[in-house]
């Protein structure tokens, strides 16, 4: 089962270094929004950016909806890593969290 955490959780976690943010959206995504401290690293270049990322750090995965990240989590967690998918994505997040970031 894939934990779940709320753009709020995330906003929390980040500032106290609780997790890296992995952004798993395409380059065109990324060019209208993104959070600064965000790691960008799109889905399907994951499985061969795996040797990059550390096993004893915790990461939030993040698109653009929660769907995709999801899926990268599922894939991450069988490789062992310990992850967090964040609901509602980067749409979420410039609801909730940043509302003058650009939407799409």
């Amino acid at each position: 089962m894939i934990k779940q955490i709320s753009v709020r959780e995330l906003n929390n976690g980040l500032s106290i270094g609780k997790f890296k943010l992995i952004d798993v959206r395409e380059d065109d995504e990324l060019a209208i929004c993104s959070i600064d401290s965000s790691i960008h690293v799109p889905m399907n270049k994951v499985p061969s950016s795996i040797d990059q990322l550390d096993k004893n750090t915790k990461y939030a995965i993040m698109c653009h909806s929660g769907v995709r990240s999801h899926n990268v989590c599922f894939y991450l967690q069988n490789q062992g890593f310990d992850v967090v998918n964040v609901q509602g994505g980067i749409h979420e997040w410039a609801q909730v969290i940043d509302k003058t970031m650009k939407v799409y």
